[in-house]
């Protein structure tokens, strides 16, 4: 989809990536959850949407989630600071016991 809208190779890499380390963050600390993606326009501009939703445990501080450094498991915490990162916009809302939404774009 990314290419298609003519995002070069490396920004569908980008998104590619995006989209994996969203899901796996789904699928390593939520029991249920989604991944949108979607067309987007404005303007002149055009892009790709990836809105990853889940019904998991939620956080009650999503500023330092996307910290780079910070691991609610002992990782690296590099997922959310990286994709926030390599996208153009990011956006996160959490309410601890209901789950996560993460939105993020890359636009051409």
């Amino acid at each position: 989809m990314a290419e298609e809208l003519g995002l070069s190779p490396t920004d569908a890499t980008l998104v590619a990536a995006a989209i994996s380390e969203l899901a796996r963050n789904i699928v390593h600390y939520a029991e249920k959850g989604e991944i949108l993606i979607r067309v987007v326009r404005n303007g002149h501009r055009h892009g790709v949407t990836i809105e990853a939703r889940d019904e998991g445990p939620g956080m009650a501080d999503t500023r330092l989630a996307v910290q780079e450094g910070s691991s609610s498991f002992g990782g690296l915490g590099l997922g959310l600071s990286g994709v926030r990162r390599i996208m153009d916009q990011f956006d996160i809302t959490s309410q601890p016991g209901r789950g996560t939404t993460i939105t993020v774009t890359k636009w051409r």
